[in-house]
């Protein structure tokens, strides 16, 4: 059971990404690499972490600051 809400974590948390994305047409370059490192970090955090908020949020974090300092 733990691995389907897993699952359903990992599919809202993508989706939510993929519909995001579509307002990024006016956004600099760095701005686009944080996003998909936050979207990134988030979908791996719930993964790592079964689902769990804090490791999701977490994860989001830390791919964000990955993201944005990309080609620095």
């Amino acid at each position: 059971m733990k691995y389907l809400t897993c699952n359903k974590a990992v599919a809202a948390v993508a989706s939510a990404m993929l519909l995001g994305m579509g307002g990024c047409s006016g956004m600099s370059t760095q701005d686009k690499n944080t996003a998909v490192g936050a979207g990134a970090g988030a979908v791996g955090g719930a993964v790592l972490t079964g689902g769990s908020t804090i490791g999701t949020a977490a994860g989001a974090v830390v791919g964000g600051v990955i993201g944005h300092e990309v080609d620095k």
